[in-house]
C-alpha cells in the first residue's frame, strides 16, 4: 500500500513538472516568435540586404553557444531572446526578396499556414500518442551534418536541383526535431531546461518556414 502511494505521488510530481515545463517552452516559444517578426519587420523597414553566409553562421552559432552556456541562469533569456531577434533580422531581407514577386505575398502566408499546421500537428502527435521518439536522435545527428554540407555545396555551385533536395530535407529533419524535443519534454528522458527545449523548436519552426517558403518559391518557378 505505502508502495503504491510512493510511485502514485511521484508520477504526480512528474506529470507536474513536465506539464511546467511544457508551459514555460511554449510560453517562450511565443514570446521569441513574437519578438523576431518585429525584428524581421525592422530589417524590411530599413531595406537590409541579405546577409554574408559566413557572417550568418558566425553570428547564428555564436549566439546558439552563448545560449547554451547561460541556459542555467537569468542570462539565459537575454542570450535566448538575442538570438532569435538576430534570427528575425536575417529573415527580413529574405521576406522583402519574396514580397517582391508577383504572388509573394501568398507565398508567405501559404509558408506561415503550413508551419503552423506542421508544428500544431507534430507536437499533438507527442502529446497526445505520449511516444517515445528518442530514437530519431541518431537520425537528427547525421542529417544535420548532411544538411550542412548539401546546403554549403548548393550555395557553392548554385545547383538548382541541390538546393530543391536540401530544402526537402530541411523540411523532414525540422519535422523529426520537432517531435523529439516534444517527447523528450514529455518523457523526461532529456530535456529539462525549456530555455533549450525553446531554443530546439524555434530553430524547427525557422528552418520549416524558410524551407517551405523555397520549396513553394520553386513549384511556383519563383
Amino acid at each position: 500500500m505505502a508502495y503504491n502511494e510512493t510511485h502514485v505521488a511521484q508520477h504526480t510530481s512528474q506529470v507536474v513538472s513536465t506539464n511546467k515545463v511544457l508551459r514555460n517552452t511554449y510560453g517562450l516559444l511565443a514570446m521569441t516568435l513574437l519578438f523576431s517578426a518585429v525584428t524581421a519587420g525592422v530589417a524590411m523597414t530599413m531595406g537590409v540586404e541579405r546577409m554574408n553566409i559566413l557572417v550568418f553562421f558566425a553570428g547564428a552559432y555564436g549566439l546558439m553557444f552563448l545560449v547554451h552556456k547561460t541556459a542555467n541562469s537569468a542570462a539565459g533569456l537575454l542570450a535566448t531572446f538575442a538570438f532569435t531577434g538576430f534570427m528575425g533580422f536575417t529573415l527580413g531581407p529574405i521576406l522583402s526578396a519574396y514580397l517582391a514577386l508577383p504572388n509573394g505575398a501568398a507565398l508567405i502566408m501559404n509558408a506561415l499556414a503550413m508551419t503552423g499546421l506542421t508544428f500544431i500537428g507534430l507536437s499533438a502527435v507527442a502529446l497526445i500518442t505520449k511516444k517515445d521518439f528518442s530514437f530519431l536522435s541518431n537520425f537528427l545527428m547525421a542529417g544535420a551534418i548532411v544538411l550542412i554540407l548539401a546546403m554549403v555545396a548548393a550555395l557553392i555551385f548554385q545547383i538548382p536541383t541541390l538546393m530543391l533536395m536540401v530544402s526537402a530535407g530541411f523540411v523532414l529533419f525540422a519535422s523529426a526535431a520537432i517531435l523529439y524535443q516534444t517527447s523528450e519534454i514529455v518523457h523526461r528522458a532529456g530535456e529539462t531546461n525549456y530555455i533549450l527545449a525553446t531554443i530546439t523548436l524555434y530553430v524547427s519552426i525557422y528552418n520549416l518556414f524558410v524551407s517551405l517558403l523555397m520549396l513553394l518559391g520553386i513549384m511556383s518557378n519563383d
